[in-house]
């Protein structure tokens, strides 16, 4: 299957690559004109956030090396709001001004049309839009390089650096000093968001699927709210609807379109996660074959993470092999139905939520069981306080969370107790720990979970008080259920 791009508008520069030409196409279809530009403005913006805090450290730092330079430097946040705008430049500040690219105000694809920072954030990817690249001709004068910052603990958007300066004095490492600061901004939201840790980034995969997780015999153990979202899935694929599954990141979203795929009637369900900004049109062109294949149905995870371009020829893509009859050779992902590109969105007959872990504590049990007996190859017992604590964690990460612990723990053990089980679960929601506090936390609750230990003897051990032990726990959010009696000598 190849891939065609739609003929660029005529008004855009012939010479631009395929991304700036779809945003070009987006910039029509939002109503904007590329005359008169005047981009939404807010009366106050959020100065205390730790983007605001983090990515303004960086730029100031970034501007002690670029004295005299004529470039402004902005932080914005994900949806295109300038929070803050550095630059000693008088002439291209009154400049900026005019043109209302200053704090306040948004600067996102929908309100300037195609610019720097517009572009960064609906392709996700650093972007370089020179001069008569911009949609509007307000901002031709200028040249910006953006690049997104990711959030170091979810991996999403958090906001934008963006470098403007004069279209005659553009530099080719405007956009590696933005990337750099981008990517300084976010190791450094990390530090000081200490306790945390980072999220992987994302890159491009492409693998067959097996129902490994769990049977469809194994599913009827859920609880009822769990089958009713296995029926409503697997009924939606019996009548030939296209479906899209959406829920947490966690929370079973593939184990479910996995479950139901004997429905498909498919041979194979290839599953295609999101690429890398950079490796986009080879990721297309590596799996978009297998859409033609009457064996396969492809399943499209994360498809609110994708770069926008990407969006608009996936949406292609799929009007071209989905037909009025027979069944839609695909099944999407994403966050929430909210969050699906309207492109995707309206190519879709059933949308199935998966609810998070925390509204199903009743799954928790069996998938506990399920999870510590595939780590074993064997049954695996857990002590009646072992599986309080795990029911009464909220898990934040879902499914995969609670997979990743019980699998840890029956690695160790034939009998999970609160001793094999890590810090975390013990814990409520509360502020980010420094490393010192972590440290302190987990040798606290290391002493609290030894089998027939009291909080006297855990005191000793730690050379405090009792008073001081509730204190702690009081502090760091511990909560132990009873544990299981010593054995007796």
């Amino acid at each position: 299957m190849h891939l065609h791009l739609s003929a660029p508008d005529s008004a855009c520069p012939t010479s631009v690559t395929p991304r700036l030409r779809a945003s070009w196409r987006r910039s029509a279809r939002y109503g904007l004109s590329a005359e008169e530009m005047r981009p939404v403005f807010t009366g106050s913006v959020d100065t205390g956030s730790l983007l605001y805090e983090c990515g303004t450290a960086v730029l100031r730092g970034l501007q002690a090396t670029l004295a005299n330079e004529p470039v402004s430097m902005m932080i914005t946040d994900p949806e295109g709001l300038v929070l803050s705008r550095i630059c000693e430049d008088g002439t291209i500040n009154r400049s900026l001004d005019r043109v209302h690219l200053a704090p306040g105000f948004y600067f996102a694809e929908e309100n300037a049309g195609t610019n720097g920072l517009g572009l960064a954030l609906a392709d996700r990817a650093p972007s370089l839009v020179r001069a008569e690249e911009h949609y509007c001709a307000g901002l031709r004068g200028y040249t910006c390089a953006a690049a997104p910052v990711l959030d170091p603990v979810s991996g999403g958007i958090a906001g934008s650096v963006n470098l403007t300066t004069w279209s005659e004095d553009a530099s080719e490492l405007l956009l590696a000093l933005a990337q750099s600061a981008a990517g300084n901004t976010t190791a450094l939201m990390l530090a000081r968001g200490a306790g945390r840790s980072a999220h992987p980034m994302p890159r491009g995969e492409v693998f067959r699927v097996y129902a490994d997780r769990m049977s469809a015999p194994e599913a009827s153990v859920l609880t009822p709210g769990w089958r009713n979202v296995f029926s409503e899935a697997r009924s939606a694929f019996r009548s030939g609807r296209a479906v899209a599954v959406v829920g947490e990141a966690g929370t079973g979203k593939t184990a479910l379109a996995s479950l139901a795929r004997r429905e498909l009637r498919r041979e194979r369900v290839l599953s295609v996660r999101p690429p890398a900004p950079d490796d986009a049109e080879a990721w297309l062109e590596l799996w978009a074959p297998e859409l033609g294949k009457d064996s396969t149905c492809v399943m499209i995870s994360g498809v609110d993470r994708l770069p926008a371009w990407v969006t608009g020829e996936l949406a292609g893509l799929l009007e071209q092999v989905r037909s009025d009859e027979g069944m839609a050779p695909y099944v999407l992902t994403a966050s929430s139905a909210e969050e699906m590109p309207e492109e995707l969105r309206r190519l879709v007959d059933t949308v199935v939520e998966v609810p998070a872990l925390r509204f199903r504590p009743d799954d928790i049990q069996p998938l506990a069981r399920h999870f510590a007996r595939q780590r074993r190859r064997r049954d695996v017992e857990f002590t009646p306080a072992a599986m309080r604590t795990l029911t009464a964690y909220d898990w934040p990460e879902n499914v995969r969370q609670l997979r990743q612990v019980v699998r840890e723990a029956a690695g160790r053990t034939d009998l999970v107790d609160l001793h094999h089980l890590p810090p975390e679960v013990f814990t409520g929601p509360g502020r980010p720990l420094t490393r010192l506090e972590s440290v302190e936390r987990d040798e606290i609750i290391r002493c609290l979970t030894e089998p027939g230990t009291t909080v006297g003897e855990a005191a000793r051990e730690l050379g405090v008080s009792r008073a001081t032990i509730y204190r702690k726990m009081a502090q760091y959010r511990i909560t132990l259920p009873t544990k299981t009696p010593r054995p007796a000598p």
